[in-house]
């Protein structure tokens, strides 16, 4: 039998990466019964890399051959690339190849997806003596056609976020364990991945309508999205946050994606739009002058969120609202790859996704998402109710940098109010409480009344966000008694700081 050695000039394996090699590997040799496995690791983790070397060893190991799966060109050239790199000579199985009249000259098959089944119905023994079935993305329900033709296989299935693109259709249903990876959280600590500073944008996006898919449809997103409010947020937030950054922009449709090019370009800015449609050399052209480009700015919709890797990107711009973990997790991730002095990059969200789904390093239980995944989506919608209410809020980075001094910012309303009831006392000091603690955020950073009074504007939609959730706690949500009370917040801080704040003129 050949053996296939892993090369010195290859990149060498984090420690992490060898830790869950090791581990998928023992339970694909150790487990006499065949047992579809799912494997977790963030974007960026190097899932590409990890599965490339264990298709080397266990053709080495056990002589058997294996079969890697794909549903994208991009994610092909970047499989074939990695089991290169590994020295696991592939055969590639893509449109332009019809007999596999040379299959046994070869130990590891690399196919798209679509392709294969077309040859698979019409000759289930095109591809034969498969012990090994590794699934790229293995959250889509596309590789689900192609399962039965291997069902006396092992199927290994690899992905970020292992949540059925279906949520008819759960991944437990075809794959018996998960092997969860490092998470985001440990991937910066341990130095892998780069942390990410997220900067949220309140954005109204009343109107958006949801699909077949779970997922909020094009022409509704494009409708908002198009407006010119929306346009001049998102011109302006990258002038103000991320201009001379080298920036990816993600959209809703092409369409959307060659307006904004038309925007940024119209306004002196270098930026490129890129899609599906692109020719090969024009999407080489494009992505080469990406990267030696310092400033330079991409426009696109979906192509970029998979099987593209270009670790100098500085800045990523959510211009759209999704909801899908899956796609949002692909779209920010786009930017944690290192490099150099890179170890951190930035978060646009102007689509109230961090809201909606949690920020990207939030600490996900993928075990109990795996087994569970319907409570995991009541969740997420149970989320998306409480935003169209207003009552989901993450504090922006912008408002805790204006409170240099302050440690925590830690206030819950919500508990605040129910363990006033429980103790039978009136639940109006809630309202009292939180006053509290934005006067004495604001006391403590202000250096004088008018600095006061512009950090107060500062904390205007954290303090309708607190007053949203009182009143959602007391049933009295009607729009006259939230102002008001929003009047009475901001006039008692107000009287507050006259009395504790001095005076400060400018000397001209």
């Amino acid at each position: 039998m050949m053996i296939f050695e892993r090369p010195q000039t290859a990149r060498k394996l984090y420690p992490y990466q060898e830790v869950y090699i090791e581990k998928i590997f023992q339970h694909l040799t150790n487990n006499p019964v065949k047992e579809n496995l799912l494997f977790q690791l963030p974007t960026g983790g190097g899932k590409t890399v990890i599965f490339a070397e264990i298709a080397r060893r266990f053709i080495n190991q056990s002589g058997g051959k294996v079969l890697i799966l794909t549903h994208r060109i991009e994610l092909l050239k970047q499989t074939a690339s990695a089991l290169e790199e590994a020295n696991a000579p592939s055969k590639l199985i893509i449109s332009e190849v019809g007999e596999l009249d040379d299959q046994e000259n070869y130990m590891c098959f690399l196919a798209m997806v679509e392709t294969l089944n077309n040859r698979l119905k019409s000759d289930e023994c095109y591809l034969k003596d498969i012990e090994l079935v590794i699934v790229d993305e293995a959250h889509y329900n596309s590789f689900r056609k192609i399962f039965h033709y291997f069902k006396d296989t092992t199927i290994l299935g690899v992905t970020a976020t292992p949540l059925s693109s279906n949520q008819q259709l759960p991944l437990k249903d075809n794959y018996s364990k998960l092997i969860i990876g490092d998470s985001i959280k440990e991937l910066i600590e341990k130095g892998f991945l780069s942390s990410s500073t997220t900067f949220t944008y309140d954005v109204h996006l009343g109107g958006l309508k949801i699909g077949m898919d779970g997922d909020y449809t094009v022409s509704s997103l494009d409708r908002i999205y198009s407006g010119y409010e929306m346009q001049e947020r998102l011109i302006a937030t990258y002038r103000e946050k991320a201009m001379g950054s080298k920036t990816l922009i993600f959209n809703s449709s092409i369409a959307m994606s060659k307006q904004v090019e038309r925007l940024f370009s119209d306004a002196g800015f270098e930026i490129r739009h890129l899609d599906s449609t692109n020719n090969k050399q024009e999407r080489k052209e494009t992505l080469e002058w990406f990267r030696d480009t310092p400033d330079a700015i991409i426009t696109s919709v979906g192509i970029l969120t998979t099987g593209f890797d270009e670790p100098t990107v500085e800045t990523i711009i959510l211009n759209r609202a999704t909801r899908s973990l899956t796609l949002y997790h692909q779209m920010v991730g786009r930017g944690s790859r290192k490099i150099g002095n890179k170890d951190q990059f930035m978060i646009i969200d102007l689509g109230n996704n961090a809201r909606r789904l949690g920020l990207w390093q939030d600490y996900i239980d993928w075990q109990d998402v795996f087994v569970n995944p319907e409570r995991f989506l009541e969740h997420l919608v149970e989320r998306e109710e409480k935003l169209d209410k207003g009552l989901m809020y993450i504090l922006p980075e912008e408002v805790k940098s204006s409170f240099p001094k302050t440690d925590s910012f830690d206030f819950d309303m919500e508990e605040e109010y129910y363990t006033l009831l429980s103790k039978g006392q009136k639940t109006i000091e809630a309202i009292n409480l939180s006053v509290d603690d934005h006067f004495n955020r604001i006391l403590e950073n202000a250096e004088d009344l008018f600095h006061g009074l512009d950090l107060l504007k500062v904390l205007q939609d954290e303090i309708k966000y607190r007053l949203s959730v009182y009143t959602n706690c007391t049933a009295k949500s009607t729009k006259n008694y939230f102002n008001w009370l929003l009047e009475n917040y901001n006039e008692e801080i107000k009287r507050r700081l006259r009395t504790s704040l001095p005076i400060n003129f400018d000397e001209d």
